[in-house]
């Protein structure tokens, strides 16, 4: 991965920055993106060896938990501020399509799997996040994202309850930013609406598929670029949301998919 730290600075130097999903994917990239801007990073999944070595290589602190664990929320937020006395950076990015299907072969089991970790574990994300932010020493700051993503607006027949919960996400990102504003905080929300990113998930599916390069082609055609995303691509646009670059911004919708939602040709 290239040198970020060269590449911008120390943006986030002092800040403490807490990831949910964070042992893989877009999460992994953004602990090292987040680290090597400055940042104090927590991340939180549920695969100890996957974060064993997100941690050997910046230096982040694994807490092993469920985002959809209510229960749970308070003891994580508690660990943090304990040891570090504030929050100003939450990155709402686990998810799961795990039981999706389309609206007449999902069950009820596959709905609520998908519903309670996109959309619950969101909304708790946000919810503590708000309320650790809004007792920080300087007074109520702070930046929190939300991972949504491009199907929020272009909804998948085939993945009925991952595209519901992403759009329902986008609500949540522009209530709770009307919520810290009325508040008079200081503390903005922000939604990222990623395109197909190329992840080791998805080169893990092309290149088992029975025509890898018939595969990279269909996801890489989805985008009127040409290409998907890189983690690094995704993992910078995080950065500059948390950064104070943006504090101007709160309650919008930040896509990032290589035009795939901007339009179409006509005939």
């Amino acid at each position: 991965m290239e040198n970020w730290e060269i590449a911008v600075g120390k943006r986030l130097e002092g800040k403490v920055a807490l990831i949910t999903g964070g042992t893989s994917g877009i999460g992994a990239g953004t602990v090292e993106r987040l680290a090597a801007e400055g940042a104090k990073v927590i991340f939180t999944g549920s695969n100890a060896a996957a974060a064993e070595k997100v941690c050997a290589a910046t230096g982040a602190q694994f807490i092993r938990h469920d985002v959809c664990d209510a229960e749970a929320w308070n003891a994580l937020m508690a660990q943090i501020l304990e040891k570090h006395g504030r929050l100003d950076i939450a990155f709402a990015n686990a998810g799961t399509e795990s039981g999706d299907s389309n609206i007449e072969d999902i069950t009820i089991e596959g709905w609520n799997n998908v519903i309670g970790v996109n959309q619950t574990g969101a909304m708790l994300t946000v919810q503590h996040a708000m309320r650790a932010m809004a007792r920080n020493p300087q007074g109520p700051t702070g930046s929190i994202i939300v991972n949504s993503s491009m199907n929020a607006h272009r909804a998948m027949g085939n993945f009925v309850a991952y595209s519901v919960s992403k759009a329902a996400v986008i609500a949540l990102v522009k209530a709770a930013a009307v919520h810290a504003g009325n508040s008079k905080y200081q503390i903005r929300v922000n939604a990222i609406l990623p395109g197909v990113v190329e992840t080791a998930l998805i080169s893990n599916l092309i290149e088992k598929s029975e025509d890898p390069a018939a595969t990279r082609s269909a996801y890489e055609s989805l985008s009127p670029m040409g290409r998907m995303a890189k983690v690094e691509e995704i993992a910078g646009l995080v950065a500059w949301l948390s950064s104070d670059e943006a504090k101007f911004s709160s309650g919008s919708e930040f896509t990032m998919d290589g035009a795939s939602t901007a339009g179409m040709n006509g005939v």
